[in-house]
């Protein structure tokens, strides 16, 4: 991957593609722990259902702050993800989703504490790639909504995603979706959201729980 070129795009059109932001034995293996460990709590990871706006019907969904790992994943990628935006970041939130076969996600932008997000796909059943969408025009006012499709002077382009690669795109200000039905019979994802250290949503970081700035061991 080439930094500046990667760093040009994401500037340029609000997002770029990242691949094999993890080897994709360990996207394999996220998955497989978190089935794992849910399954010994007597939970189904498959059956924690919520439903959205976004959403054609309810998917599973688990968020990083209902499981610890995640958020160590998450935060860890924070130098990564930086070195591509050229700027300082701190994480906000992350979340988990499955997507079962026909589902799409409808055209939005996200919240303030999406400045900077990543789609990262963990894997497919059937590996069969599902694009993510994201309009090219950036929007400056963000406005809420959930549309079947994107209007056509939005430009958005799509990308597809191998197991372990990550899309990362400007949430807020550029309108992103997945249109075209899921082709697999499941596929899963994370969410990975950062906000700019000394940017307009800086409150934002840790989504509201901040870390204490020391911590004492006994």
């Amino acid at each position: 991957m080439n930094l500046a070129a990667s760093r040009e795009a994401y500037r340029t059109k609000g997002y770029t593609l990242i691949p094999a932001l993890l080897p994709r034995e360990v996207a394999t293996g996220v998955l497989a722990r978190m089935k794992l460990d849910f399954a010994n709590q007597g939970y189904a990871l498959e059956n924690q259902m919520r439903d959205g706006p976004l959403l054609v019907r309810p998917a599973s969904e688990v968020y990083g702050f209902h499981y610890p790992p995640l958020i160590f994943l998450h935060w860890s990628m924070t130098r990564t993800i930086a070195d591509l935006v050229g700027a300082e970041l701190l994480p906000s939130y992350c979340y988990f989703r499955i997507y079962r076969q026909g589902d799409i996600c409808r055209v939005h932008c996200d919240r303030h504490a999406c400045e900077h997000s990543v789609s990262l796909t963990l894997a497919y059943s059937d590996d069969r790639p599902w694009a993510l969408e994201v309009a090219t025009v950036r929007t400056d006012v963000p406005y809420q909504r959930a549309d079947e499709a994107f209007a056509p002077d939005e430009r958005a382009e799509a990308t597809t995603m191998q197991p372990g690669d990550g899309v990362l795109y400007q949430g807020v200000h550029h309108h992103h979706a997945r249109t075209t039905p899921n082709p697999n019979g499941w596929s899963a994802h994370l969410f990975l959201h950062w906000v700019s250290r000394e940017g307009p949503y800086a409150d934002q970081a840790f989504d509201g729980q901040v870390p204490p700035s020391r911590v004492e061991l006994n």
